[in-house]
């Protein structure tokens, strides 16, 4: 087995094809295939089921691609490094809306101001996309709110978080002494699209409660909710961050509701198989301080 089988394989794994992989890799598709052969001849397993001419990754597959992108990645580090001794350094983050909006820009002024000759690369995505990319070795690394789903992603805690019910100024509901969680059953409902960290946090949260979510509107702007809740179409549940200075210049209002609160943790993820350079570690360090 050599760099090249691995390098050939992750190919024809994000290609899904090894007509395509060949193309992109500019041999033809006999050494594709003869490659593929011989990692599944050494490991004496299947790396891929054929059927109907496409290729699934078997399970013994999937374990290979997730050291097999890593591999490369740490080889196209070294190969780049050498060449140029005054290289500059890079980090490719993640992150998910709501970090990225109110956090992920403190954070990179301030790691910039500390290493300027490290350039900063942010991806600011919903959490589940923003967890594929860190397990396809797209992302050094990642901030997100989400609970993650997959089980070759370390994860870490380093700030928490509180969501909170929002109303436009003129909701009934703002006059009650009492708002009980039953009051919340027959509101119009704005919110973040699926599989946000911000979405699943409040859907978990709702069921214990016996409410069933059925948004009025599904966004991935805070900022389209928090205007819409504002003209009275419904309520939201948003991080207090990122609507604070909404409710301190009286375009929203904050919604408190008897035995319902949304506390959780964000997360700082990344694949298990990841070597984390010095440069990623201080950047982790720092949002952990500020």
């Amino acid at each position: 087995m050599t760099l090249r089988h691995m390098k050939i394989f992750v190919s024809v794994c994000r290609e899904k094809s090894i007509t395509l992989a060949a193309k992109k890799l500019y041999i033809s598709q006999p050494a594709v295939s003869t490659a593929v052969k011989e990692l599944e001849s050494f490991y004496d397993t299947p790396l891929f089921d054929r059927i109907s001419k496409k290729l699934y990754l078997t399970e013994a597959g999937k374990t290979v691609y997730q050291y097999a992108i890593h591999i490369n990645s740490l080889f196209e580090e070294l190969e780049s490094s050498l060449k140029s001794s005054e290289a500059i350094g890079q980090l490719k983050i993640g992150s998910s809306i709501t970090i990225g909006t109110h956090f992920m820009p403190n954070y990179v002024r301030e790691f910039s101001e500390r290493f300027p000759n490290i350039q900063t690369y942010v991806t600011i995505d919903s959490s589940d996309v923003i967890e594929k990319l860190v397990l396809d070795n797209e992302l050094d690394f990642a901030l997100i709110e989400g609970i993650v789903h997959s089980e070759n992603i370390i994860s870490k805690d380093f700030i928490k978080d509180e969501l909170i019910v929002i109303c436009d100024l003129n909701n009934p509901l703002i006059k009650k002494a009492n708002v009980s969680v039953d009051d919340l059953s027959n509101q119009r409902f704005l919110m973040r699209e699926k599989n946000s960290g911000t979405r699943e946090l409040a859907e978990s949260i709702l069921s214990l409660h016996n409410i069933s979510l059925t948004p009025l509107w599904e966004s991935s702007s805070a900022e389209a909710i928090i205007q819409g809740v504002s003209k009275g179409i419904g309520i939201s549940i948003l991080p207090l961050q990122l609507v604070q200075d909404y409710i301190d210049t009286n375009q929203v209002a904050r919604l408190n509701v008897n035995g319902l609160k949304f506390n959780r943790q964000y997360h700082i993820i990344y694949h298990k198989n990841k070597f984390l350079t010095p440069t990623a570690l201080e950047f982790m360090k720092l949002c952990n301080i500020i």
